[in-house]
């Protein structure tokens, strides 16, 4: 009767030698558990088993970096596969190929294919926008993740971090990508479901049509002020110059581009796929160019800047400050009237159209259909619009130049109220 296997100990398998003869030595715990000791003074775990009526052998790791509690906890996981009848070297050779799927299949490598699929359809702009969004909020901190391992909480968090900074329709619109970006990866069986989904109406939608503005001209001509001295990079100050001086989209804005600039006539053409039109439009790039008129201020701001973004091989006017072949971020305006101090329900990159057309409306020196035309909002009849766009043009320009003017004078007044107090104070 063979005699029953006594356990081994740490300090055994610490301090065992190589055989004197030269020979493999192996030092049994149980249960087909041993030590292989190689006459060089290697120690590595093995698993002896039987499947299928046939002898096998399982590596289970080189001591001491596999612990003889490991090394049990192996064994123990290799005796349940024997018990699901399940060959141990099977199921490992599985586990490796599963962890290779895992690294290729990370949510950054399956959002660059989903990327990839549809950016042909979009609108460069639009692909843009949706790209810089996803690169700057979502994958430096669940990119490098499997997509399977990424739970609902985990994209609630970073789209809660998006909406507390007052970006809640960029909250909101991200979660729709990611759910997109799931769906995908359940079509190509990278994924078994969708946590995206799980997220609908988590974070608050803002209401249509409504961006926070200022309709005080005082209170514009301090924000006007601040805007002046603010201390970011050139690019930066440039576009929040001209946000409410222009006051066009925030998406045109920061897409604007060079050739688009006409400096002899003092036009900006924004051409019809960067407009706010139809889809069908966009794609077949029909329509007129959208002309704005240039004031004086706005032209000197641009050729101020030309020098280091301008130039034969530059495209952007407002180029990233991380890849400047292209345009800035969509939440770049916005994080700079936060730096100063005006909160999102104050004032947002999107509420300068609206300011504009509250105090152009209420000065009743422009038509209405003229301010109409400068905010570019879409006409039911687009034979009317194209040609209100092209009649109120002259219009326009003069409106332009005297809004840009009436924004030096609340500035202005803005500066000399605060050196009378500050005098009054002293």
């Amino acid at each position: 009767m063979a005699s029953a296997i006594t356990p081994l100990t740490d300090t055994q398998c610490r301090t065992a030698k190589p055989s004197a003869a030269g020979k493999v030595r192996k030092l049994f715990d149980g249960g087909g558990l041993f030590l292989h000791v190689a006459p060089t003074g290697a120690k590595h775990w093995r698993l002896k088993y039987r499947f299928a009526g046939k002898e096998k052998l399982l590596a289970l790791g080189s001591y001491p970096e596999v612990t003889l509690l490991q090394a049990r906890e192996a064994r123990q996981a290799a005796k349940r596969s024997l018990r699901d009848n399940a060959d141990p070297n099977t199921q490992r050779r599985i586990g490796r190929l599963t962890a290779g799927d895992a690294s290729r299949n990370t949510l950054r490598v399956i959002t660059h294919e989903w990327l990839d699929k549809h950016e042909p359809n979009w609108a460069k702009t639009n692909s843009s926008k949706i790209r810089l969004r996803l690169e700057n909020e979502i994958l430096p901190w669940l990119g490098d993740l499997p997509i399977g391992s990424i739970t609902a909480p985990m994209i609630l968090k970073r789209l809660q971090v998006v909406a507390q900074r007052g970006a809640r329709d960029t909250a909101r619109r991200i979660r729709q990508y990611m759910n997109r970006i799931f769906a995908y990866a359940i079509q190509t069986a990278r994924a078994e479901r969708n946590p995206a989904s799980d997220l609908v109406g988590s974070t608050a939608a803002p209401i249509p049509g409504h961006y926070a503005s200022i309709e005080n001209p005082e209170e514009l001509g301090n924000l006007l002020v601040d805007i002046e001295h603010y201390s970011g990079s050139l690019i930066t100050r440039t576009a929040f110059a001209l946000a409410p001086m222009l006051f066009v989209r925030p998406g045109e804005l920061r897409g604007m581009e060079w050739s688009e600039l006409d400096f002899e006539r003092n036009e900006w053409r924004i051409p019809p796929l960067r407009q706010k039109l139809h889809q069908a439009k966009k794609l077949a790039g029909r329509g007129p160019d959208f002309i704005v008129p240039l004031p004086t201020q706005a032209v000197n701001l641009l050729r101020e800047l030309q020098p280091l973004t301008g130039g034969p091989r530059r495209k952007f006017v407002f180029p990233s400050e991380r890849d400047r072949n292209r345009s800035m971020s969509d939440g770049t305006i916005n994080t700079a009237l936060r730096r100063l101090g005006w909160s999102g329900d104050k004032i947002t990159s999107h509420g300068f159209r609206h300011t504009a057309s509250t105090m152009l409306n209420e000065s009743r020196k422009w038509s209405a259909d003229a301010i109409e035309a400068q905010l570019s909002h879409k006409d039911p009849n687009p034979i009317r619009g194209i040609y209100n766009n092209a009649k109120y043009l002259n219009e326009r320009t003069q409106m332009m130049q005297s809004w840009a003017d009436h924004l030096d004078e609340l500035r202005a007044k803005a500066k000399e109220k605060t050196r009378k107090s500050i005098g009054a104070a002293s």
